[in-house]
């Protein structure tokens, strides 16, 4: 797909009946592509653990960091952001771009509802380029070969996992996930990751009943892990300070920033 092709629309397989992580998540940051089946089940879980909304909001802000700081700092002028959401404000293209209008983006979701509103976030500046696949996490194969199309696999690529590999339930299949990924992109690419945890000095107690009516009452099903799980996506790579962390306390800004009971780290691959 170009920058300038639509998107064929997704409203085939759209289910408006049962809530779906991408029209929640967007009601916890304050967007308005949901529907009442997502704010009740998303109004319940915040309920059973407050921080949830916290969590979206951090997870979001962490996203604008990393991607500045690998254009600003690192020179990246590729990104392959999997698992996109719900386009909102300051998207991958559009912070990227700001700083290195020649970015170049492709974005990849499989959501139907993310597809409809894929329009968003095709606009490029005129030196660079977006793209959107629609395509399952779980195939990255054809995720690699679609992107090649907008990427130049030669040079660094920083791959963004932000909140996604948490659908992956099979922790073998999320690592060889990465795995395979990481293996398409040279040296001097980078895995931008974000994932939930359980794990205590975190915070994440409250995320065990939380998800466990997430994945009674919402689609896809989710799961946690603990910092040993999440930091084992980083085999061969090497962290970027200050390592795996709260997302919230890599490269905060002024302020004491809240824990919240979601890793975000940046690596590179040597």
């Amino acid at each position: 797909m170009s920058e300038n092709q639509a998107p064929s629309s997704g409203s085939g397989r759209l289910n408006t009946g049962v809530a779906h992580n991408a029209r929640v998540w967007n009601y916890w940051i304050g967007g308005k592509d949901n529907y009442e089946v997502d704010q009740a089940v998303g109004d319940q879980v915040a309920g059973m653990f407050p921080v949830i909304r916290d969590v979206a909001r951090a997870d979001r802000e962490f996203l604008g960091r990393a991607v500045r700081h690998l254009v600003e700092e690192r020179g990246v002028r590729q990104f392959l952001d999997i698992g996109t959401g719900l386009p909102t404000l300051d998207n991958t293209h559009e912070i990227a771009q700001r700083s290195a209008p020649d970015a170049r983006i492709v974005y990849v979701d499989n959501d139907p509802i993310v597809l409809a509103h894929a329009r968003t976030l095709l606009t490029s500046t005129r030196e660079g380029a977006t793209d959107y696949i629609d395509a399952d996490v779980h195939h990255p194969e054809g995720i690699i070969e679609r992107a090649s199309a907008t990427l130049d696999l030669d040079r660094p690529v920083a791959v963004m996992m932000l909140g996604i590999l948490n659908f992956v339930l099979d922790t073998h299949k999320a690592q060889d996930i990465v795995r395979q990924v990481l293996a398409a992109v040279p040296s001097g690419s980078y895995l931008v990751l974000t994932h939930p945890t359980t794990d205590p000095d975190l915070g994440g107690e409250g995320n065990v009943a939380a998800m466990t009516f997430w994945n009674e009452n919402a689609t896809p099903p989710i799961t946690a892990r603990t910092r040993a799980e999440v930091t084992a996506f980083f085999d061969g790579l090497e962290f970027l300070a200050p390592g795996l962390v709260s997302c919230t306390h890599w490269h905060p800004g002024t302020g004491s920033p809240v824990t919240v009971p979601q890793f975000g780290a940046v690596a590179v691959k040597p």
